[in-house]
């Protein structure tokens, strides 16, 4: 039975969700954030370049998954509520405040007045419920061919269990939010990139092209997109916080080579890199014209099964495979000690982390064992597909290389693979369909600070066909999340996650590689920068000093 507690407490401890424990303030303080650290008018203009692994999947940010697209959406689009720098506690946005009806059924917010998407039209209640009807309905005529809602439907359920039941638009600036059931981390959902406020005008002119020709009310106005090149925004000139952004211009390029994304950093041709390889963190260190960032860390890289195909249907197996894997070599060999062996499906520094669960270690004589014990005294007589990373993420530097150091250990037992890396997008788009790959690697960076951000999207059965790579199924595991989802009580969800860490480490839908620390570095003149635990932030606050 649901324990139900006051409504007012419960959001006390939805706001307490945070990495970077720095004080939480009200979920209702109706006052805008504030321009920046230092106040005033934006400083410095002229234009900032970024240097990042890989091109984004689509501008789009409703129908994207990856952190690479949704690094250009914290630009170009505002949501309901937003993150404070640095942490994931939640702040108003385009919504100025909001109030919490006592069943935790019904929410209610009073919008940001004055505001303008790109395209000159208004931002306001009407606008709000066209988006989100938008995702909600799966025969929308603006759900385009190809598209596909995974956020929406990961972060608030497929369309026969959906938690929101109805938005309304009560007057020009207050929307009215019904939900089918409470949900703990609403408030922490609705400040995720991927329920960003478009421009209904826009959808409704572009159609699909929209994905590449993005309208929102953000700090920095989408100008070009060279495919696997470069993106470039300008300002907003009539952007809502006042003072920002605090460069005319933004061009982000892809760079998939991390060395040399780190000689243009070296030699002036960008201000910002992100994913250093651990490998020229003595170089940076020693570079009195370059500054360092660490990325909390709030990420898993996982080397996952494809439950549906054979020989990984059998839990059995995939135990085993999890005893072939040496954590500490690959750790050693590519992460020059910025990370450490993962265990369980969410980071240690997230609550609800079950430190009683022991690791599978690394011993090939117990994986050919456990082999022979589920059918394969000899191995695995077919040749498997591996699909490994074609770009650098926060959480893997190398993919590739990391997949070649599980081949060679595979082998050792009589597991033959054969590594492939289609480009990015279509890598993506494989693993989503569950296909052609066998096994893969791959990894999460938490989008809010609850543990619902990574169970659910990752491992849940309404998942599959979104983030649920592994196609993985288990009723104990979904039956532990939904009430999970729906109890109010912090300490009530931290024993249900605990519970869920049970079921996947005997499932082993995975094998859990790393929680990385992820690092940044840049031009010693670059400032107002703050990396965010979700993996990126706006840039709106950065400049170059002259």
């Amino acid at each position: 039975m649901l324990v139900r507690k006051s409504w007012t407490i419960m959001i006390t401890l939805v706001l307490s969700f945070v990495l970077i424990l720095s004080g939480c303030s009200g979920g209702n303080d109706s006052a805008a954030p504030a321009a920046s650290e230092s106040g005033g008018e934006a400083a410095g203009g002229g234009k900032l370049i970024v240097g990042r692994g890989g091109d984004s999947a689509a501008l789009d940010p409703s129908i994207v998954t990856d952190g690479e697209s949704l690094k250009i959406a914290q630009q170009v689009f505002d949501p309901l509520l937003a993150y404070k720098s640095g942490t994931t506690e939640v702040e108003p946005a385009l919504a100025e405040s909001w109030t919490i009806s006592d069943d935790g059924l019904t929410y209610t917010f009073k919008l940001r007045q004055g505001v303008k998407f790109h395209d000159g039209t208004d931002f306001n209640a009407d606008a709000v419920v066209f988006n989100f009807n938008r995702w909600s309905d799966p025969k929308s005529e603006f759900k385009f061919e190809g598209d596909s809602f995974d956020y929406y439907d990961s972060m608030f359920g497929p369309e026969e269990a959906r938690v929101i039941k109805s938005v309304k638009a009560v007057d020009e600036s207050t929307v009215e939010f019904t939900l089918n059931q409470p949900q703990a981390p609403f408030l922490q959902n609705l400040a995720m990139p991927p329920f960003s406020i478009a421009s209904p005008t826009a959808i409704e002119k572009e159609k699909e092209n929209f994905k590449s020709n993005p309208v929102g009310t953000g700090p920095f106005v989408f100008k070009e997109w060279k495919r696997s090149d470069s993106i470039t925004l300008d300002k907003n000139p009539n952007y809502w916080q006042q003072g920002l952004p605090k460069v005319d211009q933004v061009i982000v390029r892809s760079i998939p080579d991390n060395t040399a994304r780190f000689n243009a950093l070296q030699n002036g041709e960008i201000d910002l890199m992100e994913d250093l390889s651990p490998d020229d963190l003595a170089t940076l260190e020693s570079n009195p014209d370059l500054q360092k960032f660490n990325r909390p860390p709030f990420n898993v890289a996982y080397l996952g099964f494809n439950t549906t195909k054979k020989p990984f249907d059998d839990p059995k197996v995939r135990v085993a495979l999890n005893y072939a894997v040496d954590k500490k070599g690959i750790i050693d060999a590519f992460f020059a000690g910025q990370a450490e062996p993962a265990v369980n499906p969410i980071p240690p520094t997230l609550w609800g982390y079950n430190k009683e669960i022991q690791d599978y270690p690394f011993d090939l004589a117990k994986a050919k064992q456990l082999l022979a014990d589920a059918g394969y005294p000899n191995g695995i007589d077919q040749e498997l597909t591996f699909y490994a990373m074609p770009v650098s993420r926060p959480y893997m530097p190398d993919g590739r290389k990391v997949a070649e150091v599980i081949q060679a250990s595979f082998a050792q037992i009589g597991v033959k693979v054969s590594i492939q890396s289609p480009e990015w997008a279509t890598y993506l788009d494989d693993l989503s369909k569950g296909e052609k790959d066998d096994l893969f690697i791959i990894g999460w960076t938490g989008d809010n600070g609850d543990p619902d951000n990574f169970f659910y999207p990752l491992l849940d059965k309404d998942s599959i066909g979104g983030n649920n790579y592994s196609q993985y199924v288990s009723e104990p595991l979904h039956k532990v999340l939904v009430q999970a989802q729906q109890e109010t009580d912090q300490d009530a969800r931290a024993k249900l996650y605990e519970q869920a860490q049970v079921i996947v480490k005997k499932d082993a839908p995975w094998v859990p590689l790393v929680h990385s620390t992820p690092l940044l570095a840049a031009t010693s003149k670059l400032k107002g920068y703050t990396p965010s635990p979700t993996g990126s932030e706006p840039y709106a606050d950065i400049y170059i000093e002259q």
